[in-house]
């Protein structure tokens, strides 16, 4: 579209009126159709004209910019109500095939604005799945932030950068096509406040999810598999109470962290998550946690929450029993070393094999014995893995070097005077032993502070001890109605929230964090969250037919499905611009037969303008 001015004289008097006009496609070539009169649009420039023709063009096809225009929106409704609505050139007596013929120069054809398509469309056909605009628009969100919550989830799911380099990312893809709307106007301002416009709404948000992936599923929700991870930042945050230095789990002992909570079913959907301080220890989060869960599921009686030995305390395990849950946990080492003489026995011992994860089909196959042991009227499960044994003895292996090698420091520093103070010795030691629980057990540290002298003995029972149970870990539960393969089986089910950690961390970039402000830190957690229902959403498709395979590899086979702009110089001096997708490689095809989804990423548009000719050819 385009507008074109007019003038007419009246009795000496000159009267100026702007037109509204589209090319359309006719049997005899390309015409100029009047779409409706705007009036006199003085004094606005005429370099304003294009830009006021595409808004206008853009809503009438259902395209919304992101920042409305009362004069838009007046003008499309009275091309609407007054019959103005864009009419196509009656093709009567013509045969089909004949009203899009059109003679072209072929050597001026060029192919225009190839963007990247694939993995767009199948994250926006899983977020029109999910129902997650109905869910936005639920809780009080309007169409903008919806947009724009879109446009950032999709980005966290394919490409995850900040905020700022995120605009330029969109320009790069073929989202506005798909999305239908105009972002040329996006700004990483308006990405910074949509954070702040959904931080109120992320329990609401995740509670919808969660109702509609279990109709959409039909998902078990009688195991709740939790546990936790660390993330970390770049920068001092300062500004953020929550960010403090903990135990990291990212090996960035030098960064500020918030420990993040995560809730998943059997199938790997999460159900619940919350963001913690960076100093928050594991056992501390489990009466909270389930606070979180019951406001998004209510309270299901008999179900198992499945947590790890970090959680394995009395208080937490009283706590899921008084809520009406059963437990699964793996115990703490000091219960497992008191079943040193079941474990040394052979008999009564069942080989079970671990089967790889359908979604990392490349692991090997484990071989585990358990048994079972009921102490008190709990269940006890003993399992040795041989696959486990070598990790546990490189694991302590590691930690003695190191453990070894810091006290030859801190001797050094001892014995050169520059540590005289014989209380700041002791806390050096003590926190040498809590860096190093595993192995700081088996020694035996003294300081003579007369002699400024550290020493170290090592105890050969204690190690020979840990030695025996190399490879060897206790199960424990409440839940008499299940056999022990069923109970471990159960347990293993956890390794379900460390690949949601592990999605979030790296194809989705959970970290670094570069936000300072507490709440967009947690809503930048909560955007790898909602980016997480998708993916796991899309690998449940595949893995319900029967195909392996992860995001990670289906985005990169999708990124050659693009959208281009197709120019076709005609032999009536007129361009016609046709916008649209590139035909499906049988890759593609095949990917989105088994998602379900339609192998066109969009409608073609059509445009006509003149032809240019310049020095380069036409144009």
């Amino acid at each position: 579209m385009f507008i074109k001015k007019t003038s007419k004289t009246v009795n000496g008097k000159t009267y100026v009126n702007h037109l509204l006009v589209e090319s359309i496609s006719t049997p005899k070539g390309p015409r100029h159709r009047v779409v409706c009169s705007l009036g006199n649009l003085a004094p606005a420039p005429q370099e304003e004209w294009l830009a006021l023709a595409r808004k206008i063009e853009a809503a009438l096809r259902g395209q919304p910019g992101l920042e409305g225009d009362e004069r838009v929106d007046a003008i499309v409704e009275r091309v609407r109500t007054k019959g103005g609505q864009r009419r196509r050139p009656s093709t009567k007596g013509t045969p089909a095939s004949d009203a899009d013929v059109v003679a072209v120069h072929t050597d001026g054809v060029e192919i225009e604005e190839a963007r990247e398509a694939g993995p767009v469309h199948v994250g926006h056909q899983f977020w029109q799945r999910l129902n997650v605009d109905a869910i936005l628009a639920d809780v009080g969100l309007c169409a903008k932030t919806r947009l724009l919550t879109q446009v950032m989830t999709l980005n966290r799911l394919i490409q995850p950068l900040s905020e700022h380099a995120m605009v330029d990312w969109v320009h790069r893809t073929a989202m506005a096509d798909i999305l239908a709307t105009d972002l040329t106007r996006l700004n990483d301002e308006a990405l910074y406040r949509n954070l702040d416009r959904l931080h109120p709404q992320r329990a609401a948000i995740e509670r919808g999810l969660v109702e509609r992936e279990q109709t959409l599923f039909n998902l078990d929700s009688n195991v709740y598999l939790y546990d936790v991870t660390s993330t970390y930042f770049e920068g001092r945050s300062k500004k953020n109470p929550q960010a403090t230095r903990g135990y990291s789990r990212d090996d960035r002992p030098d960064c500020k962290q918030v420990v993040v909570g995560l809730v998943v079913d059997r199938d790997g959907f999460p159900k619940a998550h919350e963001v913690f301080d960076g100093n928050r220890t594991d056992r501390t989060t489990v009466s909270a946690m389930l606070d979180r869960l019951e406001a998004r599921v209510g309270r299901r009686q008999g179900a198992t929450v499945v947590v790890d030995r970090g959680m394995a305390f009395d208080d937490n395990l009283r706590e899921i029993t008084n809520r009406g849950y059963h437990y699964i946990v793996a115990a703490r080492q000091t219960e497992r070393d008191a079943h040193l003489a079941d474990y040394e026995e052979g008999e009564g011992w069942q080989a079970i094999e671990r089967q790889p994860s359908p979604r990392n089909p490349s692991q090997a196959k484990t071989a585990v014995s358990i048994t079972q042991r009921v102490v008190d009227g709990e269940v006890h499960i003993l399992c040795r893995s041989e696959g486990r044994e070598a990790k546990d003895r490189a694991i302590r292996d590691k930690q003695e070097a190191r453990l070894l090698a810091d006290l030859e420091r801190l001797q050094k520093r001892i014995a050169a005077g520059r540590l005289v103070d014989e209380a700041k010795v002791h806390q050096a030691i003590g926190r040498l032993r809590e860096r190093f629980p595993r192995v700081g057990r088996y020694y035996d540290i003294a300081y003579d502070a007369d002699g400024r002298r550290l020493s170290w003995t090592e105890n050969v029972e204690k190690k020979d001890r840990a030695r025996q149970l190399d490879g060897t870990y206790l199960l424990k539960t409440n839940r008499s109605d299940l056999a022990e393969e069923e109970i471990w089986r159960t347990y293993m089910l956890l390794t379900r929230v460390e690949a949601a950690f592990r999605a979030m961390k790296s194809p989705l970039m959970e970290r670094p964090i570069w936000h300072q402000l507490e709440h967009r830190v947690q809503t930048h957690i909560f955007l790898c969250v909602l980016a997480y229902h998708l993916l796991v959403a899309i690998e449940k498709t595949f893995l319900d037919r029967g195909v392996h395979t992860s995001w990670g590899t289906l985005r990169e086979q999708l990124t050659t499905h693009q959208v281009v702009t197709v120019a076709l110089p005609a032999t009536n001096g007129m361009t016609l611009r046709i916008r649209k997708g590139t035909t499906p490689e049988d890759a593609h095809q095949e990917i989105y037969e088994i998602l379900r989804i339609p192998a066109e990423v969009m409608r073609p548009v059509k445009t006509w303008r003149p032809t240019v000719v310049t020095e380069n050819g036409l144009q």
